[in-house]
């Protein structure tokens, strides 16, 4: 599994990972406050953005993939900055590589299963598209809205609708992502990691909850937390200078 990735800056390395149903661009103005300082590498996931599909799906997979981008990139330490699934990819690296954190960030998510399906509507509305032969995004927009109501939503879902030979498709994989679902919500809890560790979790999301204090500690024993005010589960996107102020300070302070 090669991955796509891209470059940016120079110093000490920071690997950047999106969620589910995003690319590399997800973390883009994050890559743009640190790049001055470190070298950046925004990857896409398997079955996601420029990256090639595949029917497994694991963490630990996902976790692997990463390894060898990094390894190909001829980096021996790093650090990692997750978001939502992509916080569970960085959690899952520390089993392959906990020797070589320099720092973990991971945004708005727990190492615990969740058992509430999120995505049914998002699933329900890509299914849509996909019925209909379509040529443009507004199109797409016009099937999605048929079953996500929010606006943002759909405007996200749709920086992954591009031109191909055969038409506008889907850059991630609809069908293994459906297929996968159960192992993208769960979770293999992972041997304590006491590396330097920051929370970062979105006040009125509910992805990391107090019922979940325990899980963190005991498989993150030396992690700091912080919450940010009035944000949700796309804390980085809604305050993008807060958020970035904070994971700036985590990284010259720990």
């Amino acid at each position: 599994m090669n991955l796509h990735y891209q470059v940016d800056g120079q110093g000490e390395a920071i690997i950047l990972i999106h969620g589910l149903f995003g690319s590399a661009d997800n973390l883009g103005l994050l890559a743009r406050s640190l790049k001055d300082k470190y070298k950046v590498i925004s990857l896409d996931l398997r079955n996601h953005g420029r990256s090639p599909h595949s029917d497994t799906f694991t963490y630990r997979d996902m976790a692997a993939d990463v390894l060898k981008v990094i390894d190909q990139c001829d980096i021996e330490r790093f650090s990692l900055i997750g978001h939502s699934m992509g916080g569970k990819v960085a959690m899952a690296m520390t089993e392959l590589a906990a020797d070589r954190f320099n720092h973990l960030v991971v945004l708005d998510m727990a190492p615990v299963h969740y058992h509430v399906h999120r995505h049914q509507n998002v699933f329900a509305g890509l299914q849509e598209v996909a019925r209909h032969t379509v040529g443009k995004r507004s199109e797409a927009e016009f099937f999605l809205a048929q079953h996500i109501v929010e606006p943002g939503v759909r405007q996200f879902l749709l920086k992954s609708f591009a031109k191909t030979d055969n038409g506008y498709n889907w850059r991630f994989n609809v069908d293994g992502l459906i297929a996968n679902y159960n192992t993208i919500m769960g979770w293999q809890e992972v041997s304590p990691f006491s590396g330097n560790t920051l929370f970062i979790k979105g006040q009125e999301s509910e992805y990391i909850l107090p019922e979940h204090r325990e899980a963190i500690a005991k498989q993150f024993p030396r992690a700091k937390a912080h919450m940010v005010a009035n944000t949700g589960h796309w804390l980085h996107a809604e305050k993008p200078e807060t958020v970035n102020r904070i994971i700036l300070n985590f990284l010259q302070s720990a």
